[in-house]
């Protein structure tokens, strides 16, 4: 169950940078990003409305600050840098490139933050991913034209605000829902995007089936797919585990943009793949050893974190 999951965040998480370029032929990416949370956001709060009582008991004020902050940043923050770096002209796969570099940062700060140590056969893995989705792109960025060389940092700002939302997610004592986590996350996005549209006069929609089939994409697929399942595959396999899966999707992006948008796609792209399909094995099959080596695992039988002593291992 834990590879099918596995499996789709990859392409529902991959989705998200096709339907940016989708919805950017219509219109401005805040337009996009307002109507892709609203319609998603006020369906949650109604759900939430109705069967309150079954998800949100014991919700307190700390934890709903904290998944303010979260969805702040990982939707609104790292959302709102994608969109614009496409919207300038960055080709999907070189995106997703960038934001193939997050396992690597969080490797780094895992350690000093959440104190999981990361094994040396793990590093090997996440050095191989990045090779990888380093192939993948290789010369996009010199190939490009018209596209100014500052537009390339947009993304890595992104990815650096999904990492510091994983971080602070991670470090969380609490267990919230997922469904209750991700009402407040798109109710928060909703309402930062639609106060931006609305200030820079790009809050109305257009009349078009193009725009209205993108939302559509991107609010099933991206939002309560891919963001749903990012969150998911942490909490059942650790921070480490789902970032390594991170590497996966430029290779994955690339190839869907070169069937529906004809970006180009040759043997340095399908070698990127299956680079980083080798680093995604690498690192899930190596385990953490030694008597200082910390993992996170979660086994949903049961609720309260039990400390192993002796394996320095966290059960929950």
């Amino acid at each position: 169950m834990n590879v099918l999951f596995a499996v789709m965040f990859v392409v529902c998480w991959s989705s998200g940078f096709i339907g940016a370029k989708l919805g950017a032929g219509d219109a401005d990416p805040l337009t996009v990003l307002t109507w892709r949370f609203l319609p998603l956001a006020a369906a949650l709060v109604l759900g939430a409305a109705l069967f309150r009582r079954l998800r949100w008991r014991g919700i307190g004020f700390r934890a709903l600050r904290r998944g303010v902050v979260v969805g702040a940043l990982s939707q609104t923050g790292y959302l709102l840098t994608v969109y614009q770096a496409i919207g300038l002209g960055v080709s999907t796969g070189t995106t997703a490139l960038i934001d193939g570099t997050q396992p690597l940062v969080v490797a780094v700060l895992a350690g000093p933050l959440l104190g999981q140590n990361v094994a040396a056969r793990q590093w090997w893995g996440l050095l191989l991913g990045l090779t990888g989705v380093v192939i993948v792109t290789a010369g996009d960025a010199t190939a490009a034209s018209g596209v100014p060389w500052w537009a390339y940092l947009v993304p890595f700002a992104g990815m650096l605000s999904l990492v510091a939302a994983t971080f602070v997610e991670s470090r969380s004592p609490d267990d919230t829902d997922p469904v209750v986590a991700l009402t407040v996350h798109c109710a928060t996005s909703a309402v930062l995007f639609t106060a931006l549209a609305a200030f820079d006069g790009k809050l109305s929609p257009p009349a078009t089936a193009p725009f209205w089939w993108s939302v559509a994409w991107l609010i099933v697929l991206s939002t309560v797919g891919g963001y749903g399942l990012y969150w998911l595959v942490l909490r059942r396999s650790g921070i480490t585990r789902v970032n390594a899966l991170m590497f996966l999707m430029a290779p994955v992006t690339a190839i869907w943009g070169a069937v529906m948008f004809g970006e180009p796609f040759g043997g340095l792209t399908a070698l990127g793949l299956l680079v980083g399909l080798g680093a995604v094995v690498l690192v899930f099959r190596a385990q953490p050893r030694g008597r200082g080596a910390r993992t996170v695992q979660i086994d949903d039988q049961s609720p309260e974190p039990e400390v192993v002593r002796g394996s320095g291992r966290l059960r929950r």
